[in-house]
């Protein structure tokens, strides 16, 4: 089984990136990174970003609130952040608690600043093959994984396991736009062993730790798992258990160091589209 690394593809978004930031004239883009609370998982995601920003020539500023702001106050300092010229593109960092309602968050961002896709304008264009609005990330990534690795996706049945906005939903518009066969599969799906092995790629993100192992794989599928987990010894891992799939798929992505790195290199990206655009 072939590993696909991250890190190859990330590289090659780089070259990207310098490309089109030499449009800008020596302006450096800014990142916002919005949070509220300290879950792990968000202050381990917000690092990344920000190392991943200072490695692609660009800047990042974390904008931390605590868990019992009230919404209220939370929509106000957002709007300021929003409305900042010195700010080119927002990363709102997800769930947020649950007295803040994230539909008001989701409608007041700004499209052309919405980097990760969120609002309804940005989410009406990806469902409608409109290529100037922002995708999700981490469905984005998915796409460049496969692409930069010259993996075929027309014509292809491709199986998602998961059915969220951030990835599964937006993931399925992104792959039929490339001409896949789609099933998107969820907690309800009859036989879902079944029908993850009739894919011929086969997508995990389901948000559970080592969920699909080599009963759900096809032979020679190509696995790509877009969960991060922490597994019962405390160490990260993915919604794949990835030694037991080594003699089932002909390719995967590690957790970590596969499809994580990726959306961060897709977010620098937006990032630069977005100032650039705004000039």
């Amino acid at each position: 089984m072939i590993v696909l690394k991250g890190a190859e593809v990330s590289a090659r978004i780089k070259e990207q990136v310098q490309e089109m930031m030499k449009g800008l004239d020596g302006k450096i883009p800014r990142l916002a990174i919005v949070r509220v609370g300290e879950r792990p998982d968000d202050l381990s995601y917000e690092r990344g970003a920000i190392k991943k920003m200072a490695s692609f020539g660009l800047e990042a500023k974390s904008f931390p609130f605590p868990e019992d702001i009230s919404n209220q106050e939370f929509q106000e300092e957002f709007q300021k952040i929003n409305r900042d010229p010195e700010v080119s593109g927002i990363l709102l960092l997800r769930p947020l608690p649950k007295h803040i309602c994230e539909a008001d968050i989701e409608k007041l961002i700004d499209p052309r600043k919405d980097l990760d896709g969120i609002s309804p304008a940005n989410i009406a264009k990806v469902f409608a093959g409109d290529a100037t609005g922002f995708a999700p990330c981490t469905a984005e990534a998915v796409v460049e994984v496969l692409k930069a690795n010259n993996i075929p996706i027309a014509g292809k049945r491709a199986v998602i396991v998961g059915r969220s906005m951030v990835v599964g939903k937006p993931l399925a518009m992104l792959l039929m736009k490339e001409n896949a066969t789609v099933t998107v599969c969820h907690t309800k799906t009859a036989d879902l062993a079944g029908t993850c092995r009739m894919g011929e790629i086969l997508v995990a993100a389901a948000g559970r730790a080592k969920m699909l192992d080599g009963s759900y794989v096809g032979d020679g599928a190509v696995v790509i798992d877009v969960g991060i987990n922490v597994d019962d010894e405390g160490k990260l891992c993915g919604d794949v258990d990835f030694e037991s799939i080594e003699q089932k798929a002909s390719m995967a992505t590690p957790v970590p160091g596969g499809v994580g790195a990726v959306t961060t290199a897709v977010l620098a990206r937006h990032l630069v589209l977005a100032a650039v655009s705004a000039r």
